[in-house]
């Protein structure tokens, strides 16, 4: 019997991060006025998903190429999320403290999903 342990997708900081900060947006989100719920609350509860869900997917995957593919959109849809929350803010949609927060979480998901790129690049064959 062997005792490899293999990589689970909740082992993956980037992930568990990612997966968090999207709930959290969730739940800021839901107690908005119906117009900026619909406009820029959608779009940035969609982005906020994307990131933990595009981490999933990679992970989900077989090839080297397709993981770091997945990986790579979540990054996008991580600087689309820069954006929307600044838009929240500007817009009075977010407090100061909650615009810190939420930009304090982005900048601990971007290195993250970096070093899954760099890990999954290094560590599997082509």
């Amino acid at each position: 019997m062997s005792n490899k342990k293999y990589l689970k997708l909740n082992d993956i900081d980037a992930y568990k991060w990612a997966f968090n900060f999207s709930n959290h947006v969730w739940n800021i989100v839901l107690i908005w006025e119906w117009f900026p719920k619909k406009t820029l609350g959608s779009q940035l509860v969609n982005a906020a998903d994307s990131i933990s869900a595009n981490i999933a997917e990679g992970f989900g995957r077989y090839h080297k190429k397709d993981k770091i593919k997945f990986y790579r959109y979540s990054q996008g849809s991580l600087k689309e999320c820069f954006d929307w929350t600044a838009k929240a803010k500007k817009r009075k949609l977010i407090t100061e403290v909650e615009y810190q927060n939420l930009l304090q979480s982005l900048q601990q998901i971007e290195p993250a999903i970096y070093r899954l790129i760099n890990f999954t690049n290094e560590r599997l064959k082509d």
